[in-house]
């Protein structure tokens, strides 16, 4: 690390801060603070969305995923065929809903259509889910900062907590998306650095490795059965239904479609995110490529990296091949990615907090002045940080890749959370007793896959067995005759605009997977 590499991380924290400083003063309330005042355009949510997932989680654990963890390789890839879909299926069922209710967080919908304790059940999961998940994307970057700094990782764990906190704690969630922006142009750009070294590295763009294990070239995996975690249907059925209640029931994500000022710029912005998510992913895959024969070409770096946690290949290779200067600039870009994902995940934990649970214990919160809440919801964003510093150290040192860490603590929740919604959106007769008894049968049998057959049952069907599951039991129990629950809340019908874009993310799954196909045989011929 040179003083220029040093200059470049300072210079870009220094600007979150700043961002985050200037829109503070704009805020005169909690709906400024969690949703922007509701007048944020498409575009840059849906860049701010693509930012969250896309983040230094893909970066660290896409390419240690396809160049060393055991049963990992290039069918990474085909995880990415789900996104489309799910943008699809939001933008159809639930984005109506959410638009109609006009509230700071998305579990408003399941009390006005179940009732308050379904609501509280669903809101607890989520705190619970995304702070571990915020844990794990603090550690990846940790992972990255410690080794290139030269530093404990614990350090590096308290460091980027406190950045993140100063500028999300100030900014609120209008800080946070065009920080997101930022971060993002900053992170493919690093990954772009990274593809350009290790191809000049090599001498040029290798062929496939012939004495290297022929399934890390495999793109499309046919299976699904006992013990085939990443193959083609567990990652399209369990992606599909992971990704749509990630995007669309996690207020992590959706609160962000609730910034905007109607349903045609969220529409635009889940339009966005379903079209760019697969050139980005790609770009991290091609790295995880070329690391393959880079291993076997450069034995000194291999046994380096030898008997360490797969997550530290990247932050390796960062240290010890990429020029100073640029060194600065991709780890300002990890730093950053970081910083895009913790920052929505805490204002949401925040907003969650004081939305569903505070005010419903204690309704006279309601009466506060605007400025005393403000105080509060910016409290609380600091509460949560500490809690994902938490979450990180108890995580930290695991043998799986961050990447599938933090995937499986979605995978678990995702899929009944999904069907609740589903269900209060499409079956207006399901009341909600019969919703909260699916929610915990669904919760419980993916609980079981997880401790009893972790190994036998890919955690990509947990999504799908939790979704059916939570749908069937909430469908089938008594209490559907009429009168039984409220009404569903009123959809609009679809306009030209929505059945463009469902047309245009339905024709981008194809081509994605026509080219996966077409990547397949390539790779497999050679």
């Amino acid at each position: 690390m040179t003083a220029l590499d040093w200059l470049v991380i300072a210079a870009t924290i220094a600007l979150v801060i700043a961002i985050g400083f200037r829109l503070s003063r704009r805020q005169g309330d909690e709906v400024d603070y969690f949703l922007g005042g509701r007048r944020l355009r498409g575009w840059p949510v849906g860049l701010s969305l693509l930012a969250n997932q896309v983040s230094a989680i893909s970066l660290v654990g896409a390419p240690a995923f396809i160049a060393v963890k055991a049963n990992g390789g290039l069918r990474w890839l085909q995880y990415e065929l789900a996104v489309p879909l799910a943008m699809a299926a939001i933008l159809i069922v639930l984005l109506p809903l959410f638009h109609n209710s006009r509230s700071i967080s998305i579990y408003r919908f399941l009390d006005e259509r179940f009732g308050p304790k379904l609501r509280l059940l669903v809101t607890l999961v989520f705190l619970a889910s995304r702070s571990l998940g915020s844990g794990v994307v603090l550690l990846a970057t940790a992972y990255v900062t410690a080794v290139c700094l030269d530093i404990t990782l614990l350090a590096a764990l308290a460091a980027i907590t406190l950045v993140t906190l100063a500028y999300t704690t100030l900014g609120g969630i209008t800080a946070d998306i065009y920080t997101d922006i930022i971060q993002l142009a900053i992170l493919w750009t690093s990954a772009l650095v990274c593809i350009f070294i290790l191809v000049r590295l090599l001498g040029g763009f290798p062929a496939p490795l012939v004495s290297a294990d022929p399934g890390r070239y495999a793109v499309i995996v046919s299976g699904g059965g006992a013990g085939s975690t990443f193959s083609f249907w567990p990652m399209l059925l369990g992606g599909f239904f992971l990704y749509l209640s990630y995007y669309g029931c996690d207020q992590s994500q959706a609160q962000r479609l609730l910034t905007t000022a109607d349903r045609g710029q969220a529409r635009r912005a889940l339009l966005i995110n379903g079209l760019l998510r697969f050139p980005i992913v790609a770009s991290y895959c091609l790295i995880g490529y070329l690391l393959i024969p880079f291993l076997a070409s450069h034995a000194a770096f291999a046994a380096r990296i030898a008997g360490l946690p797969p997550d530290y290949i990247m932050p390796h290779f960062f240290r010890g091949f990429i020029p100073s200067g640029l060194l600065g600039f991709v780890i300002a870009g990890i730093f950053a990615a970081s910083l895009s994902s913790l920052d929505s995940a805490l204002n949401s934990l925040s907003a969650v907090t004081w939305n569903d649970v505070l005010l419903a214990v204690r309704p006279g919160l309601a009466g506060l002045h605007e400025r005393k809440k403000l105080l509060l919801s910016r409290s609380l964003t600091l509460l949560w940080g500490a809690a994902a510093f938490l979450a990180a150290l108890a995580m930290a040192g695991s043998g799986e890749t961050v990447i599938e860490i933090v995937n499986k603590i979605g995978s678990a929740f995702y899929g009944p959370i999904a069907a609740v919604f589903i269900v209060g959106a499409l079956a207006p007769r399901v009341r909600e007793s019969a919703a909260i008894l699916g929610l915990l049968a669904g919760f419980a049998a993916n609980l079981f896959l997880w401790l009893f057959h972790g190994d036998g049952v890919s955690w990509l069907w947990w999504n799908v067995i939790g979704f059916g599951i939570t749908a069937a039991v909430a469908l089938v129990l008594p209490g559907r005759g009429a009168g039984a629950s409220r009404p569903s809340l009123p959809r609009s019908s679809w306009s030209p605009q929505d059945r463009r874009a469902v047309l245009i993310l339905a024709a981008w799954f194809a081509a994605i997977l026509l080219l996966l196909l077409a990547l397949h045989v390539s790779l497999a011929g050679r």
